[in-house]
């Protein structure tokens, strides 16, 4: 009888399964793209900057070299420190960002006052010249000032008003002739507007600044405003561009200074709107140098005084129309070769200093 059927029947053997198919390797990430047109911004605020410089020595024989100071001195570094503060939107005390915020602000600021310091000691002939880290020369306040603003942006960031609490404390700075020169504190006060105005500042509101109506007013507006600046240089103290003094100190009654703060403000960013508008959107071959603005800012401060301290506007032909284009060409070529990546390479161990050895390693 066949009883096979009834013996226990061996399960079939199965075909080991396939590995499963190994996943593809993440690809690297790419590096974060700059965007140019706030680079195409940065390297054309400080040619103005540096141009600015240039014509300082030359008001006194040119009227209209006085108007153009005076023009652009209304908006250049309030549409430099506006940009500052949108890209300190993100700033927080994280050791990440205070170890950048130390290796990128503070030391470049202590090695940059005491190299001007040392360089006006020979420059000047000036050998008792004093290094103080409380008293900011020339253009090291820009620093000092910016480490103190981004220390505050969180509380920026919570306040209900916080551009009208900033133009608030910069009109009563402005009348408080007690502050003192400490830190340079009435222009890290004067100019704290146009920080706080940045950090809350979307990427739409720049979009809606390079409009076309916009673009195409902003073409009457300078002009106004350049008319405008010829008509006030015998009747206005330049000064008070520079946010540096209180009202007391230019010998105007104090509640000018509360005038002049939001009458200032207003004339600043109306025409940093105006040139804004007429920034590239696309990448130019001057894009590149918009990463470097920094670099040009500070190392052409040592021609800049330089200058003065040797004469070099003593001759008469700089002072003539030609001689006045002469000077602008010259600025704008030199800031503009500080700002190249070669400079940047060569002088980046006192601009980014890594200073790994400064800091605790984290732990995991």
């Amino acid at each position: 009888m066949n009883v096979s059927h009834l013996l226990p029947t061996r399960p079939a053997r199965r075909a080991p399964a396939a590995p499963p198919p190994k996943a593809a390797p993440a690809p690297p990430s790419a590096p974060k793209q700059r965007d140019a047109f706030f680079d195409n911004a940065k390297y054309l605020a400080i040619v103005l900057v540096a141009m600015g410089h240039a014509w300082e020595p030359l008001r006194g024989g040119s009227r209209a070299a006085a108007a153009l100071y005076m023009t652009v001195y209304t908006f250049h570094m309030p549409a430099f420190i506006l940009i500052s503060g949108y890209f300190s939107r993100n700033f927080d005390l994280r050791p990440d960002r205070l170890k950048r915020l130390i290796t990128g602000v503070a030391v470049p600021y202590v090695l940059f006052e005491v190299a001007y310091t040392f360089f006006k000691r020979w420059a000047d002939d000036d050998p008792s010249y004093p290094v103080s880290l409380l008293d900011p020369w020339y253009l090291t306040w820009f620093l000092i000032a910016l480490f103190v603003w981004r220390l505050t942006t969180p509380l920026w960031r919570i306040a209900r008003w916080p551009v009208a609490l900033a133009l608030t404390i910069a009109a009563l700075a402005a009348c408080s002739p007690n502050i003192g020169d400490d830190l340079d504190l009435q222009r890290v006060l004067q100019f704290l507007p146009f920080f706080v105005l940045g950090l809350h500042l979307r990427p739409e509101h720049f979009r809606m600044m390079r409009r076309r109506e916009v673009r195409w007013l902003s073409v009457p507006v300078v002009a106004a405003a350049v008319v405008f600046a010829y008509w006030a240089v015998p009747r206005m103290n330049p000064a008070w561009f520079y946010r540096r003094d209180s009202a007391q100190e230019l010998g105007a009654p104090w509640w000018v200074g509360t005038v002049m703060t939001f009458a200032l403000f207003g004339c600043s960013m109306v025409l940093t709107v105006c040139f804004l508008a007429w920034v590239p959107r696309r990448r130019m071959w001057f894009t590149v140098l918009g990463a470097g603005t920094l670099y040009g800012y500070l190392l052409h401060g040592f021609l800049a005084k330089g200058s003065r301290f040797w004469d070099w506007y003593d001759h008469p032909w700089l002072h003539r129309p030609l001689g006045e284009i002469a000077v602008t060409a010259v600025a704008v070529a030199v800031v503009t070769a500080l700002c190249a990546p070669p400079v940047q390479r060569a002088f980046r161990f006192a601009m980014e200093p890594r200073m790994e050895w400064a800091f605790r390693r984290r732990d995991g």
